[in-house]
């Protein structure tokens, strides 16, 4: 029985891409501490701009931003193939890793440290006190942590409602489309959920700060849907070639709740 689920390449291709969408989540979430410049990483003078009377904004991101569009691309991959129930499965699945993932964390970081070697391992390289570095990068406010899971889990279902309504409209036609705009409408619900529980209700941060930072963040995550948007035609591709075109064909319409005639 083993050796025949092993061989089957829809569910091959399922774990694979469960696999490397929950990695994907865990790891943004581990890197998300860390703030960048988008603009310095373009080669661009910083700008400085104003919104909603926020003044003094500038394009910078967390850097959990470089991989969660790609969580949005594997998940329209997963819904075209698999349907809603598949992407509700790695979704749990996901925030259920990242939640143990930060319990050990949690667990990590308050255990006795070594007071000898350890501690004072990397202060040549200007880390004088490994505990309180080790702290300060696993130790991520629970705010923000509870703040992301729940925005996740809310867009992704918005997105697979979105997606599977445009699908049922245009059918196999207009990829694009659906990709796209449901990951625009969904990204969109994303920026401002996390922003408010993490900060506005965490960090007692303005309405103004929360919708000029939203609208941030969600500007370059409309951005990258669009330019990452023929990355699905390539996976959808690879998919087709892999487990062959009638198979495809017959994985899509059961995504949709139908059968071939």
């Amino acid at each position: 029985m083993i050796h025949k689920i092993l061989s089957d390449k829809p569910f091959k291709l399922f774990l694979s891409l469960t696999a490397f969408f929950v990695a994907n989540a865990l790891i943004a979430e581990c890197i998300g501490g860390k703030l960048f410049s988008l603009e310095q990483f373009l080669g661009l003078p910083v700008s400085h701009f104003t919104l909603f009377g926020q003044s003094g904004l500038s394009f910078t991101m967390t850097c959990g931003v470089l991989l969660w569009p790609l969580e949005f691309v594997l998940t329209d991959v997963v819904n075209e193939y698999y349907g809603p129930k598949a992407v509700k499965r790695i979704s749990y699945t996901a925030v259920i890793l990242i939640m143990y993932a930060f319990v050990m964390f949690y667990l990590a970081i308050h255990v006795p440290a070594d007071k000898g070697f350890w501690t004072g391992s990397k202060a040549a390289e200007g880390v004088p006190d490994m505990q309180a570095g080790f702290s300060a990068v696993f130790g991520q406010g629970m705010w923000i942590i509870f703040g992301s899971i729940v925005a996740f889990l809310f867009s992704q279902f918005v997105d697979v409602y979105i997606f599977h309504k445009i699908k049922k409209r245009t059918g196999e036609k207009y990829n694009w489309l659906r990709s796209t705009g449901s990951t625009v409408v969904s990204q969109l619900i994303d920026s401002f959920i996390v922003l408010f529980i993490a900060f506005k209700i965490g960090g007692n941060w303005s309405w103004q700060l929360v919708l000029a930072v939203g609208l941030v963040n969600y500007s370059y995550k409309v951005v990258m849907a669009v330019i990452l948007t023929p990355v699905i035609y390539v996976l959808e591709a690879g998919i087709e070639k892999y487990v062959g075109k009638e198979k495809a064909t017959e994985m899509k319409l059961a995504a949709m709740g139908k059968s071939q005639a």
